[in-house]
């Protein structure tokens, strides 16, 4: 098998510019996407501390756009209100391999392992009195945490994939590679946070990876494998912290100044290196694209004060030729356009609790959890009495409490739900197809079935 080099070069060729995505222009670099340029060798503190910092661009870059609408169009929450083709086939789950956003997403997923694998690569090896032992471990703990991520996303989106674990600078890396299943790419996940754990300072940074981030990935990574007591024992570490708490009303923890107490992990963006996510969701009358809209089922239920409560407050309403029009409010700084991505926030902890306990039968603990995230949304507490209800609640929760983040889609998959819920029968359809470039580039990559 040819390597990922070569694959990655021909879907950064057929890349296209889309709604806004100020990572485009670097896909279309004529040079190899996931080759290391020389410059970015690793050589004192200064180039260790850069190329950590690059790695978070690069996880920034598919987390802007392309990851969150790959898990919140394919469900029930929001439609694409536009006529681009790759974007109405993610939205009609009727995705093609020449799909130009899933190009972009694995390509960029990829340059985000390439970028963790030159930091682990180097560190362990430099020697830099301006380099702390302290400051070596974190950046190289950040680098296994930010390969959890971009391999986690990998797999629950493609199933078992590729794992190329050290940097790719010529083409001749990599060859002989061969896709590996799911469990051993989640396997990759775990031993990759349980060294970032091990190395990481336990403190409370919100936008750089600190041992509560990867306990909070390790909590979501048990919950999609269903290991539930591991799942429950990471979760609780998150929610006993004193370093972490709910914030009220809801939309608190996406308000400026952002990097409330909420938040585990979350990326920072800036007008200079701004996020434009608002812009899809925003009306043109307020100087968006109006690409993502919710659907009345959605706005009903987040305007249910017994379902959605100050949950509401994810959507706005302008009015536009005479009529009301109601849009999606997560992103809303646009004129700063620095509002972050959230990846890791509190509430999901408590979720993955209250799931992992009604899975082993821990109802009353289950039912508590849930009932915490329901009263900071303002609504009434929940009164399931089955394992069966307890769990159907939670999903009903958490299709509420993440409306527009990057969750119903991936939780439908993996709960085996995405038949009953959303029609699609066909479970070869639950995860997405590896880009066509990359197969003609490769001929020994193998094609997921259904495609």
């Amino acid at each position: 098998m040819k390597q990922i080099l070569f694959r990655l070069f021909f879907a950064g060729q057929a890349a296209a510019v889309v709604l806004g995505s100020s990572a485009c222009n670097k896909l279309l670099d004529p040079t190899p996407v996931q080759q290391l340029p020389a410059d970015e060798a690793i050589t004192d503190a200064g180039s260790a501390r850069s190329a950590t910092i690059g790695v978070y661009d690069r996880v920034q870059a598919y987390y802007q756009l392309n990851w969150p609408v790959l898990g919140f169009l394919p469900g029930e929450n929001v439609r694409f209100n536009g006529t681009l083709n790759q974007f109405l086939q993610i939205d009609q789950n009727q995705l093609s391999a020449d799909n130009v956003l899933i190009t972009e997403a694995w390509t960029q997923l990829y340059q985000a392992v390439n970028g963790a694998n030159n930091v682990v690569a180097a560190l362990p090896g430099l020697s830099d009195p301006l380099l702390p032992a302290a400051e070596k471990n974190q950046l190289l703990g950040e680098a296994y945490f930010l390969r959890a991520l971009a391999y986690f996303d990998l797999g629950r989106g493609w199933g078992g994939v590729p794992l190329v674990l050290t940097p790719t600078r010529t083409k001749e890396n990599g060859q002989g590679l061969r896709r590996s299943t799911l469990a051993k790419t989640y396997d990759q996940v775990l031993a990759d946070l349980t060294q970032a754990e091990s190395l990481l300072p336990d403190i409370a940074t919100r936008n750089r990876a600190v041992k509560a981030s990867a306990r909070a990935l390790r909590a979501r990574l048990h919950l999609y494998r269903q290991q539930w007591a591991d799942a429950e024992t990471y979760a609780s570490q998150l929610i006993s912290s004193p370093n972490y708490s709910l914030v009220s009303p809801y939309r608190a923890f996406s308000t400026a100044p952002f990097l409330s107490r909420e938040s585990i992990f979350e990326l920072t963006f800036s007008n200079a290196d701004a996020n434009l996510m608002w812009n899809n969701w925003f009306p043109s009358a307020l100087g968006g694209q109006f690409n993502f809209q919710p659907v009345p089922a959605a706005i009903a239920l987040l305007n249910d004060p017994a379902v959605g409560g100050n949950r509401a407050a994810l959507l706005a309403s302008t009015v536009i030729g005479g009529a009301n029009v109601t849009y999606g409010n997560l992103y809303s700084r646009s004129a700063q356009r620095d509002d972050p991505s959230y990846v890791l926030r509190l509430a999901e902890q408590y979720l993955i609790r209250a799931e992992a306990r009604a899975r082993l039968g821990n109802l009353t603990g289950a039912l508590a959890d849930l009932n915490v995230v329901r009263g900071r949304a303002g609504v009434p507490a929940s009164t399931a009495a089955t394992a069966a209800d307890l769990l159907l609640a939670i999903e009903n929760e958490r299709r509420v409490e993440f409306a527009f983040e990057a969750d119903r889609w991936f939780d439908l998959v993996r709960t085996g739900r995405a038949g009953t819920v959303l029609g699609v029968t066909d479970q070869r359809r639950w995860v997405f197809p590896i880009p066509f470039n990359d197969l003609v580039a490769d001929p020994g990559l193998e094609q997921n079935p259904g495609y």
